[in-house]
């Protein structure tokens, strides 16, 4: 390890994920600095393993007095730090067997578009609508907020509208343009999300963006939200269309999960779930699931009929619809992925097999 102090390795460290556009730095004691690259965990030439007391200093040097108070309090944190002003890293701090431990995100200076992001076009038309709910799924790390980040920032260009998001912590930072963009974190600028959520109504909005739903407050307030007027854009990390319906009513008590399919089959206005794959020769590439609301689902959704909806989504490729074993198998056989990792990706192997 070069014989620098924890602040100018922690800038090494960050520069060498830059300069590799790695999309993670991990620092744990009991390995060295490692960055994920395509998909894969690798360790960071010319480091040595770190020590739990190096591993503190290195975390620490880049810490605020008050986040440094407040993971001391509540043993993990989330944040971002801006490095030399114009680079942001998404960054959670948490203990591990006791010692300190810190995963980064590189996030992206500059918001891709839809198109530079290779999602579907009709996406477009979602942003086009004055009110309704609109969600993007997937498991963590397969963007999910850049995706919802592309489709804010194609609303900042065409309307001229007042959106508000709410995030934890704040990602992407939009150049406003038509739109006035307000922008707020948890723990700076607001205590709680159900709370920004309800105060949001308060605040003029026309789009809000919900950084990620967590708990029934957060989502019953962003439905009430998507049924009083206004076009809402959130996260879950749920799989699919099917698991995200279910995770969002099995969220509430049975008493009111009847409530809750209405208000849900009402406001939905489509579910993207978005995987990245890795590409044949290195990166990767989008494999998509989209469920737009027809009238079929949301009958499905008020008849609790949840399991009807992949075939709904199999047959409807007309409307733009798209499963994500139909993308998947075109990917193979466009030779853009392998069929290994198509398997591996895909929520029913037997059925791609058979697709191919």
């Amino acid at each position: 390890m070069l014989d620098l102090n924890a602040e100018k390795q922690i800038e090494e460290l960050l520069e060498i994920v830059i300069k590799n556009e790695a999309t993670d730095l991990h620092i744990s004691e009991g390995r060295p600095p490692s960055m994920r690259i395509d998909g894969r965990l690798v360790p960071i030439e010319g480091q040595e393993v770190l020590s739990a007391e190096k591993a503190q200093l290195l975390v620490y040097s880049f810490l605020s007095p008050e986040d440094e108070a407040r993971f001391e309090k509540e043993k993990e944190i989330d944040f971002s730090y801006t490095y030399k002003k114009n680079t942001r890293f998404r960054t959670n701090v948490y203990f591990q067997k006791g010692y300190v431990s810190a995963a980064m995100r590189l996030i992206p200076n500059k918001i891709r578009s839809i198109e530079e992001l290779e999602l579907p076009a009709i996406l477009k038309k979602f942003c086009l609508i004055n009110q309704g709910f609109f969600l993007v799924v997937g498991p963590s790390g397969n963007g999910k907020t850049t995706a919802m980040a592309a489709m804010i920032d194609e609303i900042n260009k065409k309307r001229s509208d007042h959106v508000i998001t709410i995030e934890d912590p704040i990602e992407y930072i939009f150049d406003q343009q038509k739109c006035i963009i307000d922008q707020r974190e948890l723990y700076r600028d607001t205590n709680s999300m159900s709370r920004a959520l309800r105060s949001a109504l308060r605040q003029d909005p026309d789009v809000i963006m919900v950084g990620e739903m967590r708990d029934p407050e957060t989502i019953s307030a962003a439905l009430t939200a998507a049924e009083t007027g206004h076009l809402v854009f959130a996260t879950l990390h749920t799989n699919d269309a099917a698991q995200t319906i279910d995770r969002i009513v099995d969220s509430f008590p049975p008493h009111q999960q009847n409530q809750v399919r209405y208000q849900l089959s009402s406001t939905l206005l489509g579910i993207l779930s978005r995987r990245l794959v890795p590409r044949i020769g290195g990166g990767v590439i989008n494999a998509i699931e989209l469920l737009i609301a027809n009238s079929a689902v949301r009958n499905i959704i008020r008849e609790n009929k949840i399991y009807q909806l992949p075939s709904i989504i199999e047959t409807s490729s007309e409307e733009g619809m798209n499963s994500l074993n139909y993308s998947l198998a075109d990917l193979v056989k466009r030779e853009i992925i392998s069929m290994d990792s198509a398997m591996t990706f895909s929520s029913n192997p037997n059925e791609l097999r058979l697709m191919i």
